[in-house]
């Protein structure tokens, strides 16, 4: 598999607005609820510059306040609208920020859903060669836990940055009115803290990414034990697993420390750099109140007001500095998203309802990716209702040759004719509904029995259609046996029902499901010879009126067959009608 692009910060920028789009009514209104804290912020200080110039001092009100304020200076009655009037801003500042929390988690957690959907849709859209390779728990971890990263980006680093750029512009504003040498000099921090940001935004990153990927590759771990847990029991090897998981996630704790350190190294020199801009401010400020070109209230609201300008310069500083464990998430989410698919619909693929089940493979060859040809030019035909049996060694290509006929895979060479057309011709979702497959190991979902059977059902199903099917697949006997009988748990992947009693109901979901086509993948390689009679019964059953195609590596189990394909190391070597003797290849 080809190396995989870094992404720039701006094209993740734009990818990740683009998926914001749908909520950009709701967006709105947070950045006009975030827009709203400037205003509430900039009469904070207001009060106590009130306080200590007209109520100790006898300075006059400030002019915007003498036509709301009918009390002198130096009264009781200015003392308590004073008081009142901070405890009024306070509560608005609060309900401002519920207001703003309240509908962050609202639009963010409904951008995350949406961006999880459609990365968990694409997922399952991928090949199964990217599965195997990737591993399916990094594409969990992808899906959990890096598309979140959208919903940060958006909401928090995005919005807040566009309020904090609004406040730093309007403080800046307010200050230049009280004194233009001191806004000059406040404002001289922020190119030092842009400086920053950029250095941090290179060193970091790769470090966030490295993280990660350390965290997926612990969680990987726990997953593949956990799923194979009866061997790793039986071989005695939980002791070296919690070994093997306890050195990957070391490494993951190296990385987060190191990041930490980044992390804490870069809060030191922001708030050393607005440190210093506060001492310069108030140094001058105090020779300016000696010089008497300002009040003491004057200083005390340039001094809140100052903190207030360095609040939002530290929050767009550490916002586009924290952007970077994000932006690692959002690159690794869309990695997904832009894997191609295998398997490509054709942009004027036809539906199709239900087919014959006429199936003819012209010269077919098949090779996974970056590897030697499977299947070398193989040709034969099923007439519709025909029974295919196909024989030969592990290796030799039966499965490969099925997942072709269902469209796992395209041919590298020829083409797959079902009812005259080739299979690239018809819409992928109409297409795979003609085939029920029953494969050597059932896979069972956690649920119940019931549920199972109707897994493969496009419509909802009444329990007597539920216990028909059973019935068929000899299946009703023992699940009736039950305790809960068809509302049975089958705990993971089935396996708190033996093997047989999981390829019954395996039998009975195709029942339900009432496909035109039928793939057997060696259903009684698994159970013993009682079992494999009743499964044997069902199958003919099943196969009655329907293309049934049976791999099997005993030849016995073939004998119901009309016709039987032999296949070796990727060829066709044999070919005989049920009435016939082998007579090689068509």
């Amino acid at each position: 598999m080809a190396p995989r692009a870094r992404y720039s910060n701006l094209t993740l920028s734009r990818r990740v607005l683009a998926q914001a789009m749908p909520h950009a009514p709701q967006l709105l209104v947070i950045l006009l609820v975030d827009l709203a804290a400037t205003p509430l912020m900039l009469l904070n200080p207001l009060p106590l510059k009130v306080a200590v110039d007209s109520v100790l001092a006898n300075h006059p009100l400030p002019p915007f306040l003498a036509p709301l304020i009918p009390f002198p200076p130096r009264s009781g009655g200015l003392l308590l609208t004073v008081a009142a009037l901070q405890v009024l801003v306070i509560v608005l500042a609060q309900a401002q920020q519920m207001l703003a929390h309240v509908l962050r988690t609202r639009v963010g957690e409904a951008m995350t859903l949406r961006f999880r959907e459609r990365l968990f849709i694409h997922a399952q859209r991928l090949s199964l060669e990217f599965h195997d390779s990737q591993g399916t728990t990094d594409s969990l971890y992808r899906i959990e836990y890096d598309a979140a990263a959208v919903h940060y980006l958006v909401v928090y680093a995005f919005l807040t940055t566009l309020a904090a750029a609004f406040s730093l512009v309007a403080t800046f504003f307010v200050i230049a009115r009280i004194d233009v040498r001191l806004a000059a000099i406040a404002i001289l921090v922020a190119p030092v803290m842009a400086l920053l940001a950029i250095m941090y935004d290179r060193w970091l990153r790769p470090l966030y990414t490295t993280s990660k990927e350390l965290e997926s590759g612990a969680m990987e771990i726990v997953q593949e034990v956990l799923s194979s847990l009866r061997v790793v029991k039986a071989f005695g090897r939980e002791q070296w697993e919690a070994d093997r998981f306890q050195r990957q996630s070391r490494e993951g704790v190296v990385a987060k420390v190191r990041t930490a350190l980044a992390e804490g190294g870069f809060g030191i020199l922001v708030n050393g750099t607005t440190a210093v801009g506060t001492a310069a401010v108030l140094f001058l400020g105090i020779q300016g109140v000696e010089a008497g070109r300002l009040t003491l209230g004057e200083l005390l609201v340039v001094i809140s007001y100052l903190a207030q300008l360095y609040a939002p310069l530290e929050t767009v500083t550490t916002e586009v500095a924290g952007m970077q464990s994000s932006l690692a998430s959002a690159e690794r989410a869309f990695q997904i998203l832009d894997e191609p698919t295998e398997v490509r619909e054709r942009p004027n693929a036809i539906p199709i309802r239900r087919s014959r089940g006429e199936i003819e493979f012209q010269r077919v060859s098949f090779a996974y990716e970056g590897g030697p040809e499977v299947l070398h030019d193989v040709s034969f035909r099923i007439p519709a209702g025909g029974w295919l049996g196909i024989a030969g060694h592990t290796g030799a290509g039966k499965t490969t040759l099925v997942s072709l006929l269902t469209r796992l895979h395209d041919p590298t060479a020829g083409r797959i004719l079902l009812d005259g057309l080739d299979l690239r011709d018809y819409r992928l979702i109409d297409l795979r509904r003609q085939f029920t497959l029953v494969l050597q190991e059932t896979t069972l979902f956690s649920g119940s029995i019931g549920d199972n059977i109707a897994y493969g059902a496009s419509r909802p199903q009444s329990q007597s259609a539920l216990e028909t099917a059973a019935a068929d697949a000899n299946a009703h006997e023992f699940i009736s046996a039950l305790p809960d009988s068809y509302r049975t748990l089958v705990g993971e992947k089935g396996m708190l029902l033996s093997g047989g009693e999981r390829q019954r109901i395996g039998l009975a979901r195709a029942f339900v499901r009432d496909a035109p086509i039928l793939i057997l993948d060696e259903p009684t390689s698994s159970v013993d010879v009682r079992t494999e009679a009743a499964i044997v019964d069902a199958m003919r059953r099943l196969m009655v009126g329907r293309t049934a195609i049976m791999i099997a590596h005993r030849l016995s189990t073939l004998d119901m067959c009309d016709f039987r394909l032999e296949l070796d190391h990727g060829r066709v070597v044999g070919w005989a009608t049920k009435t016939e003797q082998p007579v090689g290849v068509v």
